[in-house]
């Protein structure tokens, strides 16, 4: 019997095994491609990859530069995975993008683990595929900003928190690697780790009325291990007399929540809208599991709840910060999927009845997706007669569109493919629902990585590859480069520079000078900029951006 019994144990594990690694090929297979078909994107991408090679030009790897000044924005935990990925592959898009593609596999490693123990590993798998399948979530795996890993370690500590409120042994355990996890979130983009933290698990205590065993030793443990994994930076920047660019970091984190900041001042309702169309299948699935029900386990029941609490804190928090900005919600996205594999779990075992209403949504929002990918199409390849109706009033966005394109004519296909795959997808749900579901998330999934492979570049053709391309064909003169009446950080990073300049701005544009200075601003300021500094030429006006140049 003991021999049956453990022959049976082997061959499950060797099961969990083999799917553990076809999860991880099938993040390698979606996540790591064409990682650097297109530049880096302004701001933060540029901004992030810029850090990094500063990092290795000064070789100074304890403080966080921009243009050769300390940045007090951000904590260095990606910027050194980027210097990690550049040490490797080279400063490059790949490389300022590689360390997202590998938060991806490890993401969905997690996901299906986790759904595993909880539910079993038919909900693990859809977690996975509702994560993975969803537009946002996927996208954001092959950038190169801060938020897929921060989002993963505060979703970790939660999720061992819960562990150690649910658990009997292993509890010291449990609680060092919840505070490891919500320290190495503060070490990655700030104190908002512990905030999201803090805010989900008060609000959980306070539904159950405190009453949970949580003892003072084990609070100390957490205080102290978070301390000493989150707080380590900022304890070598005080001993190392910076002790100025702590208040500055505190100062900007408070900033950030109480004003808007760099003009992204949305509606209280933007990170709703953002949620609902961008983590499209999985955020329409996910409607069915916010209606009350009766039949779960206890545990099962209490992982929902943390998910749930979860979503509305993020929800509400970055909905009433000033600051709106479309990735602050992106944390939402873990209990959000969570949510949407478990309305296809329960409604796969019949405790939830099928939907046309939830049908008729998926189909709509494929049907705009479609629509929009068709319409993009048409612009790009009819945009004279659309500048000349006279339709889009803004200058800036008229320029933009003069950007040759290389659309074929056939990009309509993939609109075509994302409707019609879903439309299949939710006819083949009728008779096997699970397997529908399944190919519904494959044809999104398909569709993202197509997109992001044809349509992105065409987008970036538009929106700022005539700017990226001055810098990188200027990259190796002996100039000054700056901006006016813009921020934008693709001076930095795509003219390679190698220290700070020894000049200031004002001086660049009126004092003496020994090597060229080249301006960058949108033609909407081409004018006020020739008038206050008519030193200057034209040397290039292409897609919406206008270069001036001042010899010395």
């Amino acid at each position: 019997m003991i021999t049956i019994n453990n022959t049976k144990q082997l061959k499950k594990n060797s099961f969990s095994v083999n799917i553990n690694l076809l999860i991880a090929l099938f993040g390698a297979i979606f996540f790591i491609p064409f990682l650097g078909q297109v530049h880096l994107f302004d701001w933060d991408e540029i901004n992030f990859a810029e850090s990094a090679r500063e990092m290795i030009v000064t070789g100074d790897y304890l403080n966080v530069r921009i243009d050769f000044k300390l940045f007090w924005e951000k904590p260095p935990l990606f910027i050194w995975m980027q210097v990690l990925s550049m040490k490797i592959f080279g400063i490059n898009e790949f490389a300022a993008r590689f360390p997202n593609a590998i938060a991806g596999i490890t993401t969905l490693l997690v996901l299906f683990n986790i759904g595993k123990k909880q539910f079993g590993e038919k909900f693990g798998l859809l977690w996975v595929f509702a994560y993975a399948g969803s537009l946002l979530p996927y996208f954001y795996f092959k950038s190169g900003i801060i938020d897929p890993w921060f989002n993963l370690f505060i979703f970790l500590g939660i999720y061992f928190f819960i562990r150690y409120l649910s658990e009997d042994k292993n509890r010291t355990k449990q609680i060092i690697f919840s505070a490891a996890a919500i320290g190495l979130g503060t070490l990655t983009k700030g104190p908002v780790a512990l905030l999201l933290f803090l805010l989900t698990g008060f609000v959980y205590l306070l539904l159950h009325k405190f009453k949970m065993h949580i003892t003072f030793k084990d609070i100390l443990i957490f205080a102290g291990v978070f301390s000493f994994v989150g707080g380590f930076w900022f304890f070598l920047q005080i001993l190392n007399g910076n002790d100025t660019i702590i208040q500055d970091f505190i100062n900007y984190q408070i900033e950030l929540f109480s004003s808007n900041v760099a003009g992204h001042q949305e509606p209280f309702y933007y990170h709703f809208i953002v949620l609902f169309f961008g983590v499209f299948p999985a955020s329409i699935l996910a409607l069915k599991s916010f209606l009350k029900e009766r039949s779960k386990t206890d545990e099962q029941k209490i992982f929902k709840q943390w998910m749930m609490i979860l979503f509305w804190v993020v929800l509400i928090l970055f909905s009433i910060v000033k600051t709106k900005i479309v990735h602050y919600s992106s944390m939402a996205y873990f209990p959000l999927t969570f949510l949407a594999a478990y309305a296809v779990y329960k409604t796969e075992k019949g405790d939830f009845k099928k939907s046309k209403f939830i049908s008729g949504i998926l189909i709509f929002i494929a049907f705009f997706y479609a629509f929009a990918i068709i319409a993009l199409q048409y612009i790009g390849r009819h945009h004279e007669k659309i500048i000349q109706s006279g339709i889009i009033k803004d200058a800036f966005a008229n320029a933009n569109l003069q950007a040759i394109t290389s659309f074929t004519g056939f990009e309509f296909l993939l609109g075509v493919f994302l409707l019609g795959g879903v439309i299949f997808a939710l006819y083949y749900s009728k008779k096997q629902y699970l397997k529908g579901i399944f190919i519904l998330f494959t044809v999104s999934a398909v569709f993202i990585n197509l997109t992001q492979s044809i349509i992105v570049p065409q987008v970036e053709k538009i929106s700022q590859k005539a700017a990226v391309d001055f810098f990188v064909n200027h990259k190796n003169e002996e100039a000054y480069f700056t901006t006016y009446g813009m921020k934008s950080y693709a001076p930095y990073y795509y003219t390679e520079k190698l220290q700070a300049d020894d000049i200031s701005q004002t001086q660049m544009l009126t004092g003496k000078i020994l090597k060229p200075v080249y301006v960058m601003c949108r033609i909407i300021k081409k004018d006020e900029f020739a008038r206050k500094y008519p030193q200057f030429k034209i040397v290039l006006n292409e897609n919406g951006y206008v270069f001036f140049e001042r010899k010395p």
